[in-house]
């Protein structure tokens, strides 16, 4: 299975600015923040035109541009490159020149296939870490090949990773020694 790695990207067609954002996302949560963000960062903006699979969850948005010049194209994208656990938001500035149903098709195609870069899925899990201060250095240097999302020093220490099921299996009975460890979530890497 194959994903994406977040990037972006720019294309000008037509004096019309199309900025591309790739995401690979876990759940409709994170879909709905990259979109709100996107929103908020580019507010200007005309059109904000997305398309996401996550497993069998698949949507395609136009947002106000003409049915399926938009969405879907990016959309075929995905499906085309069999992609999961992604977000392809196409974000468009109108320069003032009308594309049509077909010219609009091809620049969100053309933008959502401009900048794509694709890797291999892995399995893994969101997993909560709890020790004491004095293991600080100990559980860095273990989680030193995951993702640590979130750091929380107001008690004790408590991390939360994003591991690939063969590191969290290479290091599990080190960490369950020194810490208190829970699986949150499995999840897609």
């Amino acid at each position: 299975m194959k994903t994406v790695i977040d990037s972006k990207n720019e294309l000008i067609i037509n004096k019309s600015r199309f900025i591309t954002l790739y995401y690979q996302v876990n759940s409709l949560i994170e879909v709905n923040d990259k979109i709100k963000k996107a929103k908020s960062e580019y507010k200007d903006a005309t059109h904000y035109c997305y398309a996401y699979i996550i497993d069998n969850n698949i949507k395609a948005s136009d947002d106000g541009e003409p049915s399926g010049t938009a969405g879907l194209p990016i959309l075929n994208i995905l499906k085309k490159e069999s992609l999961d656990h992604v977000l392809c938001i196409v974000i468009r500035y109108f320069g003032g020149i009308k594309l049509g149903a077909g010219g609009l098709v091809r620049a969100y195609s053309n933008a959502a296939k401009n900048g794509l870069k694709v890797k291999e899925l892995q399995k893994g899990f969101l997993v909560r870490i709890s020790f004491d201060y004095s293991k600080i250095k100990e559980i860095d240097y273990l989680l030193s090949e995951s993702i640590i999302v979130n750091k929380d020093f107001f008690e004790s220490p408590i991390y939360e990773v994003n591991i690939t099921i063969d590191n969290f299996n290479k290091i599990k009975d080190k960490l369950n020694k020194i810490s208190k460890v829970k699986i949150i979530n499995e999840i897609y890497m």
